[in-house]
């Protein structure tokens, strides 16, 4: 039996209670790093040990108003199982319910945001280009969707599946990306690496024509990259680093 853990007015075990302290610090990160959306866009992560049951941020609020116990526990279906009073968007329900359901651990972590420079690569007709150090990160991994309006439709969940394919990264076309790991530190260091790329390649396409890096670099490129990054721990370094941060400006997502 999983050990419970009195957290405020409500129980859990373990394992909920230290995703939920990990994802209200993962708000109040991309909210430090400028992420937010006014009260819009999710972060998700999947509730340890519960099947098809997860975690999302409580619909009007800020992320940095996004703390542990505040956080909705609700099921691929939309009900609410936890014991947050707060309603769920249903864009962000609908979206990262599918994943959750569909792909199980290789989507335990799911972001979706609409900042200025990753919905502006979305909105290329080239979507990523291999111009910078971070693009070549991703290059020949992504996904990419047309867009088809808000995404509150449970059928196209389908098409979004099928889009991503065998990668972790969707570029929603004229929208903003999707990442996702099985980690929640996996996901936020793809996030920030993603995101540097997109401002970096805005930032270049604005002199002119860009210097394309070839397809035989990038392969070394990510050929050494991989082994760096095992040395990393996956993100949980940066992660942690970003906690630290966030915990010296308020403490309060930790309750």
């Amino acid at each position: 039996m999983a050990t419970q853990m009195k957290t405020r007015d409500f129980e859990c075990s373990d394992a909920e209670w230290q995703a939920r302290q990990d994802l209200a610090a993962c708000y109040r990160i991309f909210d430090h790093l400028g992420w937010g959306e006014s009260i819009y866009n999710h972060i998700s992560v999947a509730v340890p040990g519960e099947e098809n049951v997860f975690l999302i941020n409580p619909f009007g609020l800020l992320y940095d108003e996004v703390t542990a116990s505040n956080l909705v526990k609700i099921d691929v279906e939309g009900n609410n199982v936890g014991p947050s009073q707060y309603m769920v968007n249903k864009a962000g329900f609908t979206q990262h319910a599918y994943f959750h359901e569909k792909l199980g651990a290789r989507a335990n972590a799911i972001c979706h945001v609409h900042t200025t420079a990753t919905m502006a690569v979305c909105s290329h007709k080239d979507g990523l280009l291999p111009t910078n150090f971070y693009a070549c990160n991703f290059q020949g991994q992504i996904g990419y969707h047309d867009f088809e309006g808000v995404t509150v439709r449970a059928e196209e969940g389908e098409r979004l599946v099928q889009n991503l394919g065998n990668n972790s990264i969707l570029m929603l076309r004229n929208h903003g990306p999707v990442v996702m790991d099985k980690t929640i530190q996996g996901m936020f260091v793809k996030m920030w690496a993603l995101q540097r790329a997109c401002e970096i390649q805005v930032a270049t396409l604005s002199q002119g024509e860009a210097n394309v890096i070839s397809q035989e670099v990038v392969d070394v490129h990510q050929r050494d990259l991989s082994v760096m990054q095992s040395q990393g721990g996956a993100g949980v370094f940066d992660f942690e680093a970003w906690k630290r941060r966030v915990s010296k400006i308020d403490d309060s997502w930790k309750h």
